[in-house]
């Protein structure tokens, strides 16, 4: 005996609704915590402290001396930008700048140029271009802008971040200094630029996480507009269209009508 459309609508919007439920059950728990959650808990501004800023009777040289010290080293193309930043105390340059490759006579490869970019610090007062952080000034750096002083319980030195990782997309290389913090705090420090980058709490974890089940970006986490979201888009479509059509052949006063 042929089954009715009836029976075919009714089956694939419970199926659908079992898979979809799943999803929305995520989407639901991740909304709640994002909206119930205090912003500065999760990025950790509770936890920093900013130093004392720099005096105005400081002597500083010209920025200009800084870039001669710079290109007599390598080329620059590109300023990206010069800031006059604290380590430790103490006034520095932090220079950003790019150098452009251009491709090699007979690439077919349609991308674009190489783009090499480039950081130096400077001493602000003498001009002499230093070395990036080592160890104990990055754990320095972080301690400085953490407020308390909590013990070290871990330091890494970062030179890649993937895309999962609680760092992704921020300048490298890079310290993760770890206290020992009831929300077990790591604080990165980009050792070419000097300054904190980033504060990684508990709190940012979770968000973190329940922020990758809501986009449905397995991969990097970050991208709204990936291909699994659009499928249960229209899935969601779907569901509600044919609930809407349930309702409708299911409804006793059609039925009456049609008898």
């Amino acid at each position: 005996m042929a089954k009715s459309p009836h029976y075919y609508i009714r089956k694939s919007h419970r199926y659908l609704g079992v898979l979809l439920g799943i999803q929305f059950l995520l989407w639901t728990i991740g909304g709640l915590y994002f909206s119930w959650s205090n912003m500065d808990e999760v990025h950790g501004d509770f936890e920093k402290k900013h130093p004392p800023l720099l005096s105005s009777n400081v002597q500083l040289v010209s920025p200009s001396a800084i870039l001669d010290s710079i290109k007599a080293i390598h080329r620059i193309d590109s300023i990206v930008s010069i800031q006059l930043i604290d380590i430790l105390g103490k006034p520095f340059y932090q220079v950003r700048c790019v150098t452009a490759f251009k491709k090699q006579p007979g690439n077919t490869n349609h991308e674009q140029d190489a783009v090499h970019a480039m950081n130096h610090l400077a001493d602000a007062t003498t001009g002499i271009l230093r070395e990036p952080l080592t160890k104990d000034e990055a754990v320095a750096v972080a301690a400085q802008h953490f407020n308390g002083t909590p013990q070290v319980l871990a330091v890494e030195h970062l030179t890649t971040a993937g895309k999962h990782h609680e760092y992704r997309e921020q300048p490298l290389p890079a310290y993760a200094i770890t206290f020992k913090h009831p929300n077990n705090t790591t604080v990165y420090v980009a050792s070419e630029l000097g300054t904190v980058q980033k504060f990684r709490n508990k709190p940012w974890r979770i968000f973190d996480f329940l922020w990758m089940l809501h986009t449905m970006d397995y991969e990097g986490r970050d991208n709204f507009g990936n291909l699994l979201l659009r499928i249960f888009s229209i899935f969601g479509l779907v569901t509600v269209l044919s609930g809407f059509v349930l309702f409708f052949i299911s409804s006793k006063f059609l039925r009456k009508k049609k008898a």
